[in-house]
């Protein structure tokens, strides 16, 4: 299962570039590079000009893929969510109990992808960004223009697909979406709480002690009275 997904792409809007990054080898390296400047840097200091130094190419030549950098972290959130969506199809095949489905999910969204090697993306630094910085792809002015544009498409496909879980194993349950966009939200907080907010949760919690909140508050949630 992980040399299929070693060379995996994930299909992404094509609106969303200006020119396809997996079509040459300076694109290649622009988009398994950028994640771990952008953790490095946060997205408020990153900049072209820096990642062009990390390529070891010009700025101008980084303008051609984006038109800006706003448009390379939606690229590189779409990579991470169909990513999971990945992970989470291959750990549900040949499981018939939904409830066994939704801990893949949950103990995906609390740890992270389960195959982390790509010829085309550093997954482990896709991780970090995506807890660190991934609101600042839809928390801005445009949101209502990209999304209408598709631009959050692998988002949905995830989450559609948890929401479709949620439905099997309580049918009559009304808020199956709100569920999975809350469960999201909480995965990513507290996995930036944990790293800059340790305050803000429990820390040192290992295996299912780190799952044991989410299984709590999903399965009770779900319970058929």
């Amino acid at each position: 299962m992980e040399q299929i997904l070693t060379r995996f792409v994930v299909p992404v809007n094509n609106e969303i570039f200006l020119k396809d990054p997996l079509s040459s080898e300076l694109g290649k390296r622009i988009i398994r590079e950028s994640p771990a400047l952008i953790v490095h840097l946060g997205m408020e200091s990153f900049n072209f000009k820096r990642l062009s130094e990390t390529v070891g190419s010009t700025e101008a030549a980084i303008y051609r893929y984006f038109e800006n950098k706003h448009k390379l972290l939606v690229y590189l959130t779409n990579w991470y969510w169909g990513w999971l969506e990945h992970n989470l199809v291959f750990g549900m095949s040949n499981l018939p109990d939904p409830l066994d489905k939704m801990k893949i999910a949950i103990q995906l969204l609390v740890d992270g992808p389960v195959y982390e090697k790509n010829e085309y993306m550093d997954i482990p630094n896709l991780r970090l960004l995506v807890t660190q910085e991934s609101y600042k792809a839809f928390l801005t002015k445009e949101v209502d223009v990209e999304n209408s544009s598709g631009f959050f498409k692998q988002f949905y496909r995830f989450t559609d697909r948890i929401a479709a879980i949620v439905s099997e194993i309580n049918p009559k349950y009304n808020y199956p979406k709100t569920l999975v966009s809350t469960l999201v939200e909480s995965t990513l907080l507290h996995a930036f709480f944990l790293k800059h907010m340790p305050k803000m949760t429990e820390s040192g919690l290992v295996g299912e002690q780190k799952l044991g909140f989410y299984f709590d508050w999903v399965f009770k949630t779900l319970k058929d009275e």
